[in-house]
């Protein structure tokens, strides 16, 4: 029986890709990373290159003047950003995650009137699902919204949110029948406008990592938008924004294993030049075990995340597991290797004259947010024993 293995191995434009997206991440996103980090600064240069390049939304279908990349290729993308910079690989992860809902459920009207200015790299999007009190308990939100003849009204607050202050667009989940039989019911996705009267923007959360991606609060005091706006059917919304993450959550298993991968790179780099006793430190059986264990992890994350990726590309069942997997796996992942990379730096690692202690920040909140690891162990757990 013959046998291709072609289907072990990305394709050529993929690999392309990949190329591409490394070189002007080393070039034009790399020199400005520390910086970024440093001052708390959105990272505009990345933005300017990655849009110029056609890289800041490559999961906007065609139709809607996007690149039409499919999900592996989006992770190529947010994977080989993250390598250098944690913040800058926000900027295409966040437009997938606050552009899925419209296009899972979305109609073709809001569709044409949302993804083309994203697809053209001219604005961008966030999510907003969670509020204080109703983190990983999202059916426990209490911002709500009622019709107002064919408008809707919306009051609340959505925090952790991403990039918000510089997004224009939102996609947001809140309470529209507080009354109904079971809470999933009640709950349905809009998509506001940064101009839309009543719409408000809080201060910036101080955070350990990722501080080039600003972090708020968003208010919403009678804020008012046109009744086109509403992500499917009234009631549907929190069932949206659960099939979302399941097509989202290997771009987080991306930025983590891009963050692993940097943080790997710049390891071996270092063991190689720093001599110790007469010899470089790679040379010890030591430091060639961590190494390799390392790399181990990181190629294991990887496969994981590009699988769990092309599952959802082809729009398979029962995604929870696989998604939930990378998602969680290659987090755990970036929290180990950058760790261990600061221990191979020995004090140096400590710094903040090293990227290594930048990446170990930065990896933490990937086995946080969009749903934390316990959630994600939860979620697999669900799906294994129901068969």
């Amino acid at each position: 029986m013959e046998t291709s293995f072609d289907l072990y191995q990305l394709p050529d434009e993929h690999l392309a890709l990949r190329a591409a997206v490394r070189d002007l991440a080393d070039k034009e996103i790399a020199p400005y990373a520390a910086d970024v980090d440093e001052e708390e600064r959105f990272p505009r240069e990345a933005w300017q290159a990655l849009t110029k390049a056609g890289f800041a939304a490559v999961h906007i279908p065609t139709e809607y003047g996007g690149q039409g990349a499919d999900a592996v290729a989006a992770c190529i993308v947010i994977e080989e950003v993250a390598r250098v910079c944690a913040s800058s690989s926000l900027i295409p992860t966040v437009n997938k995650l606050g552009t899925t809902p419209i296009m899972l459920s979305g109609s073709e009207e809001l569709k044409r009137q949302v993804l083309p200015s994203i697809g053209a790299g001219e604005v961008s999007a966030s999510y907003a699902l969670s509020e204080r009190e109703a983190g990983s308990d999202t059916a426990s939100m209490r911002a709500r919204a009622s019709r107002d003849g064919s408008d809707w009204i919306l009051n609340g607050t959505k925090c952790w949110i991403t990039n918000a202050g510089v997004s224009t667009w939102y996609t947001v989940m809140v309470v529209t029948d507080p009354d109904a039989a079971r809470k999933v019911d009640g709950i349905s996705a809009f998509v506001v406008h940064k101009d839309d009267p009543g719409f408000e923007v809080g201060s910036k959360e101080r955070k350990l990592g990722i501080k080039g991606s600003p972090t708020r609060e968003i208010h919403f005091v009678n804020c008012t938008i046109p009744g086109d706006r509403i992500i499917g059917e009234p009631g549907t919304g929190l069932r949206t924004a659960l099939r979302t993450l399941d097509h989202t959550r290997p771009t987080v298993g991306a930025q983590a294993v891009g963050i692993a991968q940097g943080a790997l790179d710049a390891a071996i780099g270092y063991v190689k030049e720093r001599r110790q006793f007469g010899r470089p430190i790679a040379d010890n059986q030591g430091v060639q075990f961590m190494i390799a264990d390392m790399a181990m992890k990181i190629e294991a994350a990887r496969q994981m995340v590009y699988v769990a990726a092309a599952r959802t590309e082809r729009g398979e069942p029962n995604l929870g597991f696989i998604t939930a997997a990378a998602k969680c796996y290659a987090s755990d992942v970036a929290m180990e290797v950058t760790t261990d990379a600061v221990q191979l730096f020995g004090g140096a690692g400590y710094t903040r004259d090293f990227p290594v202690e930048r990446m170990m920040r930065d990896a933490k909140i990937t086995q946080i947010y969009e749903g934390t690891n316990q959630i994600q162990r939860v979620v697999m757990s669900r799906q294994l024993l129901k068969g």
